[in-house]
C-alpha cells in the first residue's frame, strides 16, 4: 500500500511540476523573451546525462561540464534550470525503481521527506543568488563531490553493509544528511554521490542507495524547481528539451543496460567534475575584475 501511495506522489509531483513549466514556457514564448537555448544539444546531453544517472552516476555534474564547456546555459539560471531538468527523469526512476528495492519504508520516506524540507528552504535563497555567488559556491561544492567520487573510487570509504534500514543515531544522522543534501541541489550540486556515500557510511546495503537517492531527488526536486520557476531563475527552454528527453535516457538504461564498466565512467565523471570546478573558479575570477574606465576628462 505505501509503495502505490508512493508512486501516487511521484506521479502527481511531475504533472505538478509539468504544468508549471509549460505555462511558464507558454508566457515567455508570448512576450518574446524564450531564450534562444538550442533545443537539440540541451536534449542530447540531457539524454546522455540521465541515462547515466539511473546507473548512480549522477548527472548534475555531466550538464553542468557540457553546458560550461558548450556556453549553453547563463552561470546564475543554472542552479534553477538542473532542479528543473531532473523533476520528470527522477520521477521516471523512482516509479521504477521505489518498490523493487525492500528498503525499510520509516528509512525510505523519512530521508524523502528531510530532502524536500532542504530544498524548499534553500530554493528561497539560492533563487536570488546573483551570477557570481551562483559560481564561487558552485565551485566549492563540486570540490566536495568530485572529494567524495574519488574516495569511494579509492577505497577510502567502505562499501557498506547489509542492512536495509536504519533506526537510533544512524537514522538521525542520515536524516540530518539528506537535509543538507537537499539544500545543496539548490546550487546545483546532484543528491546521488553524496546520498550514496553517505548510506554506505552508515552500513547500508549499496542497493538500498537507488530508490533512497531517486525517491528523494523527484520529491525534493519538485519543491525547488517550482520555487525556482515562480521566481523565473531558470533556462525554460532548456527544462522543457530535458523534461522530453530526459526520461527516455532513464527507461534506455533501466531495462537495457546488462553489463558497463561503471568504475570507468565514475572515474571519468570525477574528472568531469574537477574539469567544472575549475571552469567555475575561473569565471568567478574574471568576474571580479574590476571594468577598465576610459580615460580622465578634466
Amino acid at each position: 500500500m505505501l509503495m502505490i501511495l508512493l508512486r501516487l506522489v511521484f506521479i502527481a509531483g511531475a504533472l505538478f511540476f509539468l504544468m508549471l513549466l509549460l505555462r511558464a514556457w507558454w508566457q515567455r514564448r508570448q512576450r518574446g523573451e524564450l531564450e534562444s537555448t538550442p533545443f537539440g544539444k540541451v536534449a542530447a546531453i540531457g539524454f546522455v546525462a540521465n541515462f547515466l544517472d539511473t546507473l548512480g552516476i549522477g548527472s548534475f555534474a555531466v550538464k553542468t561540464a557540457c553546458y560550461k564547456h558548450f556556453g549553453l546555459i547563463d552561470d546564475r539560471v543554472l542552479p534553477g534550470t538542473l532542479n528543473g531538468q531532473c523533476v520528470l527523469p527522477t520521477a521516471v526512476q523512482s516509479l521504477i525503481f521505489v518498490g523493487m528495492v525492500d528498503v525499510d519504508p520509516v528509512t525510505l520516506v523519512s530521508m524523502m521527506v528531510a530532502a524536500a524540507l532542504g530544498a524548499a528552504i534553500g530554493a528561497r535563497h539560492v533563487a536570488a543568488f546573483d551570477r557570481q555567488k551562483v559560481r564561487v559556491v558552485m565551485a566549492g561544492s563540486l570540490l566536495v563531490v568530485a572529494a567524495l567520487i574519488f574516495c569511494g573510487l579509492l577505497g577510502l570509504f567502505p562499501l557498506g553493509g547489509e542492512a536495509m534500514g536504519l533506526s537510533g543515531t544512524k537514522l538521525a544522522i542520515a536524516l540530518v544528511g539528506n537535509f543538507l543534501f537537499g539544500v545543496l541541489m539548490n546550487v546545483g550540486i546532484g543528491l546521488f554521490a553524496p546520498c550514496m556515500t553517505l548510506i554506505y557510511l552508515l552500513g547500508m546495503h549499496p542497493i538500498a542507495a537507488f530508490p533512497i537517492m531517486m525517491g528523494s531527488t523527484a520529491v525534493l526536486s519538485v519543491f525547488s524547481a517550482s520555487t525556482f520557476i515562480r521566481r523565473g531563475a531558470f533556462d525554460a527552454q532548456a527544462v522543457l528539451a530535458v523534461a522530453i528527453f530526459g526520461p527516455i535516457g532513464v527507461v534506455l538504461a533501466a531495462f537495457l543496460v546488462r553489463s558497463l564498466d561503471l568504475a570507468m565512467l565514475k572515474w571519468l565523471v570525477g574528472i568531469v567534475v574537477l574539469y567544472t570546478a575549475w571552469s567555475m573558479y575561473r569565471a568567478w575570477l574574471s568576474g571580479r575584475q574590476p571594468a577598465v574606465s576610459g580615460p580622465a576628462t578634466v
